[in-house]
């Protein structure tokens, strides 16, 4: 970290991709994953529900120390007014797959930053366009990726975003799992 503190920083994801870019970043910090229900009211769309998630994740660290600072996030693909999660198996997975072909949605990533004294949450949303998959792209792709852990079953970083994204607007980072540029910039000014 290019700048001292004396907050010990903790994760509250078990994302491999997130505890990457944290470690980019140069942060030092440890892993915590505690687990909590991540349903959501059924009146709440986009950066809503990514938020109420990420809040509710944060939540569950009610005994945090002095000197602790958590980040927690929550990421949820949203298009056509519908948002896609993890997939549920290989079916679900290219069921989502089929629906994201040849249109734009959004990838909305929350974090949540929380400290004993203070909470503050906030959100990144990047537009991504599909081209038109074929059914045995969106087949290879689940059956040598497993994108199970990722929300709307895909990681652009992936073969699926070698081959399938046609456009991005905003954070690719944001894509992957999280917007670093704002986390970096909030975190910064949190502590």
């Amino acid at each position: 970290m290019f700048y001292n503190t004396s907050k010990k920083i903790i994760l509250a994801s078990a994302s491999p991709r997130r505890r990457q870019f944290l470690e980019e970043l140069n942060l030092e910090f440890e892993s915590r994953v505690r687990e909590i229900d991540e349903s959501y009211p059924e009146n709440l769309k986009g950066k809503d529900i990514a938020l109420h998630i990420s809040e509710n994740k944060a939540a569950a660290f009610d005994d945090l120390g002095d000197d602790e600072v958590l980040i927690c996030s929550d990421t949820v693909v949203w298009c056509d007014g519908k948002a896609l999660g993890k997939p549920n198996d290989k079916a679900h997975a290219a069921e989502m797959l089929e629906f994201l072909s040849g249109k734009t949605h959004e990838v909305i990533t929350a974090f949540t930053i929380k400290s004993k004294e203070k909470t503050i949450s906030d959100y990144s949303t990047t537009r991504v366009k599909f081209k038109n998959l074929e059914p045995e792209e969106i087949d290879y792709y689940i059956d040598n990726y497993k994108p199970f852990d990722k929300a709307g079953s895909y990681g652009i970083q992936e073969w699926i975003g070698l081959i399938g994204i046609e456009k991005i607007e905003g954070s690719y980072f944001n894509v992957v799992g999280l917007p670093t540029d704002k986390l970096y910039n909030t975190l910064k000014k949190f502590l």
